[in-house]
């Protein structure tokens, strides 16, 4: 991403500084994906606050929302299969609209009450959405993460790449109330949850995006993307797995994924595949790997390098790798198609 992108976002946005103040596809035949991320109770299911009768024709869609502690996260719904997926994702973004009681504890929608998605076209992965005035009756806090919030839903989508907003038929050049400029497509280089350490000029800096564990008061355990802003690098792969193990900061209260001690041996890309090395510290005493560690490395590679990347885990060179959770490792993984999946 150009350097110019992240000093205006960060000028126009306010971004807090979390370090400093704390905020609180299709795969070839050598490769498997790895089972969706779920942790704590049975992937949300205690966390819903309603129990839904079965769904005739299931789809899965995956839209963002706010946590208790304001992070942006994804959170993977079944619902019932019509036309037009990437609006009705949209639609499970409204206050009071129809996720209502399908989110986890603690979880609330993104886009205000009352507001609809008047329309939405998808060309050459530009996605033009078309919302309602309501759209427009937000808080000041909660600006970016909207715009995160759409963007990263939409994107989820194999056929968006981008995100134009208009209201009422209306391109916007910039957001309503903190006047964040709209004038270029918003895409995943805009990042998520924004972290940048007190130490590191915007100018100088290098995004990688990084999945961290969180959970709410029901013991629901889920994902949370944080794009950390670290010193300039061109080992970007290395980099994130470095930090991977850094573990978040802990001002935000979010958790570690990886293993106390792990240690980082190699990391190398071929074509389309990211080989890790880890030492056998990344082990437990069973000789297993922690689930939720690997899962958030394949997360937080396939993030930074292309969902179509997969990744192979070795350990001291071997690949027989197995998981707390009983996955194996053995051949390179895919990227899950879902993330924090609720089962109800």
């Amino acid at each position: 991403m150009k350097q110019y992108k992240w000093t205006r976002w960060a000028a126009v946005t306010g971004i807090v500084v979390l370090l400093a103040s704390g905020c609180s596809e299709a795969t070839k035949e050598q490769s498997q994906p790895i089972d969706p991320p779920q942790t704590g109770t049975d992937a949300g299911a205690a966390g819903a606050k309603a129990v839904l009768a079965a769904i005739a024709n299931p789809m899965q869609i995956t839209v963002y929302a706010k946590d208790e502690k304001g992070f942006v996260a994804p959170i993977a719904l079944q619902v019932e299969k019509t036309e037009g997926t990437a609006k009705r994702a949209l639609e499970y973004m409204v206050e009071g609209g129809p996720s209502q009681g399908r989110l986890p504890a603690g979880f609330t929608s993104l886009l205000p009450k009352g507001t609809e998605i008047k329309g939405i076209n998808i060309k050459d992965k530009l996605a033009i959405v078309d919302f309602s005035n309501s759209f427009t009756d937000y808080n000041l806090q909660d600006e970016r993460k909207i715009l995160e919030g759409i963007t990263w839903t939409l994107t989820s989508f194999p056929t968006v790449d981008k995100v134009q907003i208009r209201v009422e038929g209306k391109a916007l050049k910039e957001m309503p109330v903190g006047e964040t400029p709209l004038d270029e497509a918003l895409t995943r280089e805009m990042g998520i949850n924004l972290e940048k350490s007190e130490h590191v000029e915007y100018g100088q800096t290098t995004p990688v995006t990084l999945y961290f564990l969180n959970q709410n008061q029901e013991e629901y355990s889920y994902y949370v993307p944080v794009t950390r802003l670290i010193k300039r690098t061109d080992e970007v792969t290395e980099a994130v797995v470095q930090q991977l193990i850094a573990g978040p900061n802990e001002k935000t209260g979010l958790s570690a994924v990886m293993t106390p001690g792990a240690e980082l041996l190699k990391v190398s890309k071929a074509e389309d595949i990211i080989t890790v090395n880890f030492s056998d510290k990344m082990l437990g005493p069973d000789h297993k790997a922690p689930a939720e560690a690997l899962r958030a490395v394949v997360l937080s590679l396939t993030e930074n390098a292309g969902a179509a990347t997969k990744v192979q885990i070795l350990v001291n060179g071997k690949a027989d790798v197995s998981t707390t959770d009983n996955q194996s490792y053995a051949k390179p993984v895919s990227r899950p198609q879902a993330v924090n999946q609720i089962k109800l």
